[in-house]
């Protein structure tokens, strides 16, 4: 496990842009954190170290999963906050991200299957700027 403090959303992104740089195609990143803990934010890190313009992510909650192209890998952005467990079945999330991208899943409690090899993201809100970041390998 590997923690980082972040004072700020831009530090934030930083450390998410810097996982980014390692990312291969088929890699799942699953978010934990209370609402407004920057889970978006880290997307938005992810999003960069891709080579993919930021400022074009935005929390997929009322369409579930955005695909976002035109950088080095093909990039998933799923939601799950507003859906039950048994509606993840008919999302297909098992299949996006396997071959020529990586899958982020913001709310991975409401899975109804596992990514073993997946890395696991909880932010914890410490105070009103800085966050706990947590990256857990394979934990899920």
């Amino acid at each position: 496990m590997t923690t980082y403090l972040t004072e700020s959303e831009e530090e934030t992104q930083a450390v998410a842009g810097r996982l980014a740089a390692q990312l291969k195609p088929g890699d799942v990143i699953l978010l934990s954190g209370e609402l407004g803990a920057g889970k978006t934010a880290f997307v938005r890190g992810l999003a960069t170290g891709l080579g993919i313009d930021p400022e074009v992510v935005s929390s997929p909650t009322f369409t579930l999963v955005h695909e976002y192209r035109g950088g080095r890998l093909t990039f998933y952005h799923a939601d799950l906050y507003r859906l039950e467990k048994a509606a993840t079945d008919d999302l297909g999330l098992e299949e996006m991200g396997v071959a020529d991208g990586v899958l982020a899943v913001e709310w991975p409690d409401r899975l109804t299957h596992r990514f073993p090899a997946a890395l696991t993201v909880n932010i914890d809100i410490v105070n009103d700027t800085t966050r706990r970041i947590q990256l857990v390998a394979g934990s899920r």
